[in-house]
């Protein structure tokens, strides 16, 4: 195990940090959660400051964290309460761009340090785009050191400004019944026929109209950035194959009236099952993983696909390239040809598949742990918080 943190040694207070999370993103969620249980057990004082659905979510306090209700806006009162929040804390470490901008508000003129963690980019058009560069040069300016969980966004960070940018060592946690890793729901709790794998895949199978034909599976909220009207055109060109690949959706979000309106006017192979707590079973059940989005950093659906050995077709954006290496199927963004020519290629070659697999199973195994996880983030923490030695 890590060393307890050098901020207490020889009976001295232990280290004070307070994580700000907005409670908009399941994995930097699960990533609180897990950093959280990491650092109180290398005798780090934590406080988890986010909406009380994000505690009844991720357990924070199970975790040995304290939590304080702060809610997911800027305005006054939730600025104020997180400044109460912060006030006796020898560190801050916010998760992501509004809540790293609300941290910015309650530090206003304190010397706290504060580490922020990018998970992913924000995506907006128009004005509400050029208010999140605005915020992005504020918070990575007054920041201690940013992490980026990719290369292109510790790039990011650079580009606008920020003192110290680092490459984060980001796991991917370990699976929970109090939370849930991919943002269309929980992993699940355990079924009655998980040791019976093959039983639940037929099961699920069956249950979504899948026995006798290819089954895909993408997880995501239904938003544009993810690419599902790219993923429709695809699916459109494979629905006359004998039989016709299902693709199954498990998510929810804004678009779910257009995009089903769609599959019903052009009679697409495609099912939308909203909100799921067995995203798990759902993707030990499937032929392949799909991941269409405009921009990944770390994406969860991907590392959770190479877990379970399951072959991923994948946009090549953001930091996707490097998370999967030559685990994956790489497609580009906003090309269906390319896309459903992929997967009709998988497919028809189990070899292929086998050895996507095999390669699968490597990747991961060359991603952090949880425990290095922690174990960065306590030495970024030591270097912010101790005495400098006098010259």
């Amino acid at each position: 195990m890590t060393p307890v943190s050098s901020n207490a040694p020889h009976g001295q207070s232990p280290l004070r940090t307070v994580q700000v999370l907005g409670g908009g993103n399941a994995g930097s969620s699960a990533h609180v959660r897990s950093l959280a249980e990491g650092l109180v057990a290398r005798g780090v004082r934590v406080t988890v400051c986010a909406p009380a659905e994000a505690d009844h979510a991720y357990d924070f306090t199970g975790a040995g964290a304290e939590h304080v209700h702060v809610p997911r806006s800027s305005d006054p009162v939730s600025v104020a309460a997180l400044r109460t929040a912060c006030a006796n804390a020898d560190l801050v470490h916010a998760h992501g761009l509004h809540a790293s901008f609300r941290a910015v508000l309650a530090l206003g003129g304190r010397t706290t340090p504060l580490v922020v963690t990018w998970h992913n980019r924000a995506h907006a058009e128009g004005p509400r785009a050029h208010l999140l560069r605005v915020l992005e040069r504020r918070v990575v300016r007054t920041a201690a050191v940013v992490l980026g969980t990719s290369p292109d966004l510790v790039d990011r960070a650079r580009r606008t400004g920020a003192r110290d940018a680092r490459l984060a060592a980001v796991a991917l946690p370990a699976r929970r019944r109090t939370g849930g890793l991919l943002d269309a729901g929980t992993l699940g709790p355990d079924a009655p026929d998980r040791d019976d794998p093959d039983r639940m895949r037929s099961k699920i199978r069956a249950e979504l109209g899948a026995t006798g034909r290819p089954l895909l599976i993408a997880v995501g909220s239904l938003d544009r950035h993810r690419g599902y009207d790219v993923l429709l055109d695809a699916a459109r060109t494979w629905r006359g194959l004998d039989p016709a690949p299902l693709v199954v959706v498990a998510g929810e979000g804004p678009l779910r009236p257009v995009l089903q309106r769609r599959i019903e006017d052009q009679e697409l192979p495609v099912r939308l099952i909203g909100h799921r707590e067995d995203v798990a079973e759902l993707l030990a059940a499937a032929d392949l993983a799909l991941l269409t989005s405009r921009w990944e950093s770390r994406s969860v659906l991907a590392q959770e696909a190479l877990h379970a050995r399951v072959p991923l077709v994948a946009t090549r954006v953001g930091g996707v390239p490097d998370l999967v290496g030559d685990a994956a199927a790489l497609v580009p963004y906003g090309d269906p040809h390319a896309l459903a020519d992929t997967v009709v290629t998988l497919l028809a070659d189990p070899e292929r598949c086998a050895l996507l697999r095999e390669r699968g199973a490597r990747q991961a195994a060359t991603w952090p742990t949880e425990d290095e996880t922690v174990a960065q983030v306590l030495s970024v923490y030591d270097e912010l918080t101790q005495p400098r030695p006098l010259a």
